[in-house]
């Protein structure tokens, strides 16, 4: 997430989608503001690459005992929030310099933000006191389909295809979703939980919570679509803006489509630090 890598714009369009989008996860999650234990009970929290700050503000307004902090590289946050929020200009790429511990440390939709996602678990297990829990909430690629329906030689595919190419030369993998729970385990933490939630591309489907997640799901992706891939693909694959953009609008016309059945596997992982933490011992 240092300066100059993060490949979305930062203007008043994206500030107001991800407003949007965290109202999409809230509809997913039935209401609720997270999944792990600590969805209550928390008394410091920490928000990496909070954005707008709403999650934070939320979570504040929720639990006005807890005191929430949000950290982000721009200052988009609003003037006005609850009197138990704040918010921090830092990049969370470099080291971590809070001397007191969180009890919960949240991250969502930070895919393509980090260069070493394993060094960010750590990260999140050292600044948590035992016990504690650290939750990610990552949208996977490629896509998903379960009746063929998106095919491979379609230009949606060929958009996934080409953004996840671009992002990997850039230094930005795409693929952290997947990999958060071996991420977590292999930094310390137990009991890792995994779930796996679908949106829809668009209003395909037929059941009324899945259709309208796909017309909020549609509206967050149709205007990112193109900002996603001009800086990766300009500058990490040499294609020019012309070039990105026909390619961002012949994959619009297949995100639209309600005959392509296709979903964003969007994976959410927690885990909790041990209560003990096992010393490493001085002659090993």
């Amino acid at each position: 997430m240092s300066a100059g890598k993060y490949f979305l714009p930062n203007d008043a369009p994206e500030i107001e989608r991800l407003d949007l989008q965290h109202h999409l996860f809230r509809l997913t999650f039935d209401d609720e503001i997270c999944l792990c234990p600590k969805k209550d009970g928390a008394k410091r929290v920490l928000d990496l690459g909070t954005g707008t700050g709403i999650w934070c503000i939320e979570y504040a307004d929720e639990h006005p005992d807890a005191e929430v902090i949000g950290v982000d590289l721009s200052p988009v946050q609003p003037e006005f929030v609850p009197p138990n929020c704040s918010f921090e200009i830092d990049d969370l790429e470099k080291d971590w310099t809070w001397s007191k511990p969180f009890d919960f440390i949240f991250s969502r939709f930070m895919t393509g933000s980090f260069a070493d996602n394993a060094s960010i678990a750590k990260k999140a297990f050292d600044h948590l006191e035992p016990g504690g829990y650290f939750e990610a909430q990552d949208m996977a690629v490629p896509f998903g389909c379960d009746d063929g329906t998106l095919t491979t030689d379609s230009d949606l595919w060929t958009w996934v295809c080409w953004l996840m190419e671009a992002m990997e030369a850039f230094g930005r993998p795409l693929t952290v979703a997947q990999k958060w729970k071996s991420l977590m385990e292999e930094a310390g933490f137990e009991d890792v939980v995994e779930r796996v939630y679908k949106w829809p591309t668009n209003s395909w489907p037929r059941d009324p919570k899945y259709k309208q997640l796909g017309l909020w799901s549609l509206y967050d992706m149709d205007q990112v679509i193109e900002p996603a891939i001009l800086a990766p693909m300009t500058r990490s694959l040499g294609w020019t803006r012309e070039e990105a953009i026909v390619l961002a609008a012949r994959a619009r016309r297949v995100l639209r489509d309600t005959r392509v059945h296709a979903y964003w596997p969007i994976h959410v992982v927690y885990g909790r630090k041990p209560l003990k933490t096992q010393q490493q011992s001085p002659n090993a």
